[in-house]
Formats: structure tokens, C-alpha cells, sequence
């Protein structure tokens, strides 16, 4: 079951004993947890029906224990073991999962690890309790993904806002929700949101980031390349070479693919670029002003210098230099 299904049959009062939240993606396991937290129970159930364990400091007994306890002055008690994956014999719980107590909503994250899908404990999980395993959501989902949680809270974004944010913040969603919901708070009345309110309230340039780079390469404009790449270079936690070069390795592999494709016109490429039409463009400025044996230069140019960022042919040339002779030898 996705999370989505979980938190909606919560909303409906329709619980399971036992839940087992684990998988790579912690945003959905966080998510859940912290809606049990603070809604399942009212604040005055919480008072005596809510138990909190930590898999460092608990052991087998202390959980079934609390699980075995009957709610006062409630329907339900809530149990929610976090940090999971460091509690020790987790499989003695089987037991209690095997036949677990109605009026107990048990809650377990497991995050990091994955369970031997052979052991006993693992099948007793997937016949006793409802199982959320989760995913690293992929690159190429993220603008739809960013799109729907924006839409969520009631606004609109386009497609710029949505690739500075995800060239800026990368696949890290908790902190793209943290940062929407920033935006939220702070929009008032607005409900569109565009690059010059990323700037305002999260601080991501909407003039220095990577997808203007990018832009700028795309229509061969040197000097602001080289303007943008000075910004990185007095910026470098923000923009790392090792974040800015799979960026640009991303979008410059993409438009090379372009050249395969026999339906070369905008709706046909927008799929390819996740529907953001400024990606589409660059992509076309790029082929117009390169074409195919310069798209392949620039991406032997960024293995080449991928490797000189980590040492490789590289004995102390620093970060800025190499992209400033990246980009002047891209353009050349």
C-alpha cells in the first residue's frame, strides 16, 4: 500500500494493528509517522495512550509490552517504534505481530535496511501487517512530483520555478516540502509561484543557478557563463562542482538523444524534458548552436572533467578554474 492510501484510510478512522514502514525513500516513513504522532489520537488521549520507543533504547519486551496495554479513556492506543532498523532481535516480535491487540495501532519505521524476504518473520509481516515500502522516487518523476505537492497546498508553479528547485535541492524531498511550505506561508494571496519568489524566500538565485548556466551555454552567451561560473565559484558549498557537472551532464545527454528521435518537434521533445518548455528550448538552442559532433564534445568534456574533480590527471587545479576552462573549451 503507498502512503498516500495509508494517511487517507487514517483520515478515515480506518486503522490496521500493525503497520511496517521501511524502504529508501524516509519522506513517506516521516510523513506517516508524524501524522500518528500528532493525529490520530486526540491531545488528551495522547496523555495515556500514546507510546514513543526508540530501537536504541528499547528492547523486544518494553514494545510488546507497551502493545499488550489496554487504551484508557480511548478507542485506540498508538505505539510507534522508531529508528527501527538498530533494535536488536527485532524478529521477537513476531509473536505479538502474529496476533496482535485490536485496540493497539502499532507503528514501526524501519529505515535504511531491508529485511531478508526469506525469513519466517518477513512472511509473517506481509500476512499480519499492512507493509509501505518505499522508493527513491526517480530524477525524471521529480517535476511531477514537485508540480503535484505545489498544487496540493493550493498554488501553481512553472516550469523554471521547478527546475531551479530541483537543479538546486536535488532529490532530497523532504527538504523540496520543507521549502514549498516555506513558500506557502510566505506567498499570502499569491497563488502562482515563479523563480523570483524561489529568490525571495528560499534564496536561490533565479540569475546564478544551474539551469541559467545551462541556458547560457545553450545560446553560446560566454560572458555570462563565465559570470555565472564566478558566482559558483565564490559560492562553493552551494555549488559544488560534483553537483553542478551531473547536472549539466543531465541536460547535454538528454539533447543528445534528441538527434535519434524522427519527431523532433516540441511535443514530441516535451516528454523527454518532463513538459518544463524551458528545457525544451534549451535543448533546441543547444542543437542549433552545436549540433550533433558539438553536443558529443561537451559530453566527453564532462567525463573528462568529472574526473579532474576528484583528482584524476588533476594535481591542484581548483574547482573554479576547471569549469571556466570547461565551458571555454565547450564554446570554442
Amino acid at each position: 500500500m503507498s502512503a498516500e492510501k495509508i494517511l487517507t484510510s487514517w483520515k478515515k478512522k480506518d486503522f490496521k494493528p500493525v503497520y511496517w514502514l521501511s524502504g529508501d525513500e524516509d519522506y513517506y516513513i516521516d510523513q506517516l509517522v508524524n501524522y500518528a504522532e500528532h493525529h490520530i489520537l486526540t491531545e488528551e488521549e495522547s496523555s495515556f495512550n500514546l507510546s514513543i520507543l526508540y530501537g536504541r533504547d528499547t528492547d523486544w519486551a518494553q514494545v510488546t509490552n507497551a502493545c499488550r496495554r489496554y487504551p484508557m479513556f480511548a478507542d485506540k492506543q498508538v505505539v510507534i517504534l522508531k529508528e527501527a532498523q538498530y533494535f536488536k532481535d527485532i524478529e521477537k516480535l513476531e509473536p505479538y505481530i502474529s496476533a496482535p491487540l485490536a485496540s493497539t495501532i502499532l507503528i514501526i519505521a524501519y529505515k535504511e535496511k531491508a529485511l531478508d524476504k526469506r525469513k519466517t518473520f518477513y512472511k509473517v509481516l506481509q500476512s499480519k501487517a499492512e507493509l509501505l515500502i518505499t522508493a527513491k522516487l526517480k530524477d525524471d518523476k521529480l517535476p511531477e512530483w514537485i508540480a503535484e505537492l505545489v498544487k496540493n497546498k493550493g498554488f501553481n508553479i512553472d516550469g523554471k520555478a521547478i527546475a531551479i528547485l530541483q537543479e538546486h535541492i536535488g532529490n532530497d524531498l523532504a527538504r523540496i516540502a520543507n521549502e514549498i511550505e516555506k513558500l506557502s506561508v510566505n506567498l499570502k494571496d499569491k497563488k502562482s509561484i515563479d523563480a523570483d519568489d524561489i529568490e525571495k524566500f528560499i534564496g536561490i538565485s533565479k540569475e546564478y543557478n544551474i539551469f541559467e548556466l545551462q541556458a547560457a551555454i545553450a545560446k553560446k552567451d560566454f560572458p555570462k557563463a563565465i559570470k555565472i561560473v564566478n558566482y559558483f565559484e565564490s559560492n562553493p558549498k552551494a555549488f559544488p562542482i560534483q553537483k553542478t557537472l551531473p547536472a549539466l551532464y543531465f541536460t547535454v545527454s538528454k539533447t543528445y538523444g534528441v538527434f535519434g528521435l524522427s519527431d523532433k518537434s516540441d511535443a514530441a521533445l516535451k516528454p523527454l524534458f518532463y513538459f518544463n518548455p524551458n528545457a525544451v528550448q534549451q535543448a533546441k538552442d543547444m542543437m542549433k548552436n552545436y549540433g550533433y559532433a558539438g553536443i558529443e564534445k561537451m559530453i566527453l568534456l564532462l567525463h573528462h572533467y568529472n574526473l579532474k574533480s576528484i583528482g584524476i590527471n588533476n594535481s591542484n587545479t581548483d574547482q573554479g578554474s576547471l569549469m571556466k576552462e570547461m565551458v571555454l573549451k565547450m564554446m570554442m
